[in-house]
């Protein structure tokens, strides 16, 4: 699978997810049950990865855990909030260079309608 196949898999499972549970739950709920439902779709998952800070050529620790990773391609950021702010895609697109990962989705289970929660962010792809 490329990373566009992978990424509407995500989003069709986060539909599906959102629409029988809706809003409010905590970000580690969503997690569970997203990281479920991808492994049922045959889909290769790691949850809570730790990612590396390299800098200057010197490995400084981890820099974060991914939410999760699909098929170690997509890097999926989870978020349970009213509101995401710019600094949310920011932060994912860190991740994605840091990764060497080409392309992540950011998406709110707290947003009332799932598409109003679903953002690309892109690292050269």
């Amino acid at each position: 699978m490329n990373d566009n196949e992978i990424a509407k898999e995500v989003v069709d499972a986060a539909y599906k997810i959102h629409t029988s549970l809706g809003p409010g739950l905590l970000e580690s709920a969503y997690q569970a049950i997203l990281k479920y439902e991808l492994e049922k779709r045959g889909l290769q998952i790691e949850a809570e990865k730790a990612i590396p800070v390299i800098y200057d050529g010197v490995h400084l620790g981890d820099g974060f855990r991914a939410d999760l990773i699909v098929e170690n391609k997509v890097i999926v950021e989870l978020k349970s909030v009213e509101t995401l702010h710019p600094v949310h895609k920011k932060q994912l697109f860190t991740y994605l260079v840091l990764a060497d990962k080409r392309l992540g989705l950011l998406i709110n289970f707290g947003a009332s309608l799932i598409k109003d929660g679903i953002s690309r962010v892109v690292n050269n792809l």
